[in-house]
């Protein structure tokens, strides 16, 4: 009798920790399959761009309804812009130590030696695809495909039009890059890239997978298909971007439906783990024009790229009903993208190798339980834009009552959540207090030298060969950044280099050129605008003929200007032995009358034997 109480005893304590060690209240069996996991992050999709949170003109059923079965996370915040959010979110750690405090310019590339989310996914038996907008590097080895991801289809740049990206795309139709190949898509941009993913969870649906969908939607230039800009149209509410920007909103609100049917059908809802949120706040849906106001911000201030809550708080909601995180719930604790990852982690028990100190923090506890001990603490984001950090530059230092705002303005955020009355000569030792936490964040960065540090991309591999450059990563000076085509036919200026790494000497071939080669365009050839039209409000400009007459390289030891001879020629190329090492290669353009232009496409082709054959 006693060894059967005895071995009841040591079940109980068995089940018990099993419980306690994954964190939710169903059995812990042997060999049970992991939860899959999708991440849903909408582009420019701020706090009050959702009917759930009181927009009384938005439609969004499928995603409300998502939220009223789901844990809301209603303090949840993520840094102002897109790729700064994706930085953070895909390490866990702030996008200022990774690389990723700007969107273009060569500070959108996440350094090469930080591990991702989706590494650490694979590394616990998950498949992995991502789906839209990567927005962290288009070249080897920044690619998602070289971190992690194993099935990809996305367009370049950070957005769909941006001159990583195909030549010509507009939201429909258009070519996107599937596993680092160019292929042709039928469909609205957003209505593909759940397709695809929809796909991959099918083909993965017996195995656990982490799927990635992040939409270029609803960033601009706002084109979207004719019945969803019908559904506002009449709408004197809103001004016309406006009304595109919810059609946008809606369409993605119809594929999260679309999604949600699909996990049903397969019989798969209950054990995925499924995230909704976005990258920053909104970009049109609450507008200050000519002393009026018109849209929706949920009472928040500011919008995208402000240090106001409005720039980076954000609508976020998990569901796992295998897990116990399910709706009526919501948690008001300051969280951040930064937190993601270790939350992932955890909810999932994945095992981990952690190298970098995480500045995220797990919030399952948080999901789980209805009273948990979480003190109080202090987050930072910022909007940089800038080739280096600046201190304090367009700064939020947050704990759970207070917002610092650019080290000067302070507001508590508890009773005053439009940060309309600054009482920072009231608080003084808040204010000190905040910028001391700020201080110290500010000194763990300059101690990595992230200043100093730049993300080469790597010329001369079997990855890519040849490389394709585009003007979006280049660090240009004095004149403003060429990072969309718009911008490649008005034939906008500017000079600069692009940080590159060649992996292993020998005779290769650059090639400059205005277009890029899937475009079939010569230097001046003159290119008609698009066609206006109700699902594309803002066609391709018509080039300009600015008499490019000459092409510059320096590359290593190669220092020479060609002519661009005729009005047929597309590229000018230059050939030459470069030994392995880091290059800071500058490659121009000059018109006529001397003036400068980036190589918008520069090519890079490591020869064999005088011939375009790569040496494996």
């Amino acid at each position: 009798m006693k060894l059967q109480y005895l071995g009841f005893v040591i079940a109980v304590l068995l089940f018990t920790s099993c419980n306690q060690l994954l964190g939710f209240t169903v059995g812990c069996q042997q060999g049970e399959q992991k939860p899959n996991v999708i991440l849903i992050i909408t582009d420019d999709q701020g706090f009050g761009d959702l009917g759930y949170h009181g927009n009384e003109i938005l439609q969004t059923p499928n995603i409300n309804d998502f939220f009223e079965e789901s844990v809301r996370a209603t303090n949840f915040h993520v840094s102002p812009t897109c790729s700064p959010t994706r930085g953070a979110l895909m390490t866990g750690r702030y996008s200022n130590r990774v690389g990723t405090w700007h969107t273009i310019g060569g500070r959108s590339l996440l350094f090469e030696d930080e591990i991702t989310l989706p590494q650490i996914f694979v590394e616990n038996g998950y498949v992995t695809g991502m789906f839209g907008k990567w927005h962290l590097g288009d070249n080897y080895p920044f690619r998602p495909e070289d971190r992690g991801f194993q099935e990809v289809v996305r367009h370049g740049g950070g957005g769909i039009a941006h001159t990583p990206d195909y030549w010509g795309n507009d939201y429909f139709d258009d070519t996107y890059w599937h596993n680092g190949k160019a292929q042709k898509y039928e469909g609205y941009c957003t209505d593909v890239f759940f397709n695809e993913a929809i796909k991959f969870i099918e083909e993965h649906k017996s195995q656990p997978f982490m799927t990635y969908i992040a939409t270029n939607a609803a960033h601009g230039p706002f084109h979207v298909p004719e019945k969803y800009y019908n559904i506002y149209k009449n709408e004197d509410r809103l001004l016309d971007e406006q009304k595109r920007f919810y059609g946008m909103i809606t369409n993605i609100d119809d594929n999260v439906g679309r999604l949600e049917e699909k996990l049903k059908f397969l019989g798969i809802a209950e054990k995925t783990v499924v995230i909704f949120m976005s990258d920053n706040g909104s970009a049109r849906g609450f507008l200050h024009r000519d002393g009026e106001v018109s849209g929706y911000n949920a009472g928040l201030r500011g919008t995208k790229g402000s240090a106001y809550d409005g720039g980076h708080r954000v609508p976020y909601a998990i569901r796992w009903p295998d897990g116990n995180i399910k709706g009526g719930k919501e948690v008001d604790n300051l969280l951040a993208h930064i937190d993601l990852l270790p939350t992932l982690v955890d909810i999932c028990n994945l095992s981990w190798g952690e190298d970098k100190h995480i500045d995220g923090k797990s919030f399952a506890d948080l999901l789980r339980e209805e009273r948990v001990k979480w003190s109080n603490r202090t987050l930072i984001v910022d909007s940089q834009r800038t080739k280096n950090l600046v201190k304090w530059r367009r700064s939020a230092v947050m704990d759970d009552n207070w917002r610092l705002i650019n080290g000067q303005e302070l507001y508590n955020i508890k009773e005053d959540v439009s940060q309309s009355n600054d009482i920072a000569s009231e608080h003084p030792k808040v204010v000190n207090k905040l910028r001391e936490s700020y201080n110290k964040w500010w000194t763990s960065l300059m101690e990595q030298e992230v200043n100093e540090r730049y993300a080469y991309i790597k010329a001369g591999t079997e990855h890519e060969n040849p490389l394709r450059l585009s003007s979006h990563d280049m660090y240009i000076y004095p004149y403003e950044y060429v990072w969309h085509q718009n911008g490649v036919l008005e034939g906008n200026r500017g000079q600069g280099d692009l940080k590159v790494e060649v992996v292993k000497g020998g005779r290769y071939q650059i090639s400059l050129r205005r277009y890029p080669r899937e475009s079939g365009l010569a230097f001046n050839e003159i290119v008609s605008a698009g066609n206006m039209s109700v699902e594309i409000s803002n066609p391709m400009p018509a080039s300009k003929h600015n008499n490019l007459t000459y092409a510059t390289l320096y590359l290593a030891g190669i220092s020479e200007t060609k002519p661009i001879l005729g009005d047929s020629i597309e590229e000018v190329n230059f050939e030459g032995y470069i030994p392995a090492g880091k290059y800071d290669m500058t490659a121009v353009l000059l018109d006529a009358d001397g003036r400068v232009y980036p190589s918008y496409y520069t090519y890079i082709e490591r020869m064999r034997n005088g011939g375009r054959e790569f040496e494996k």
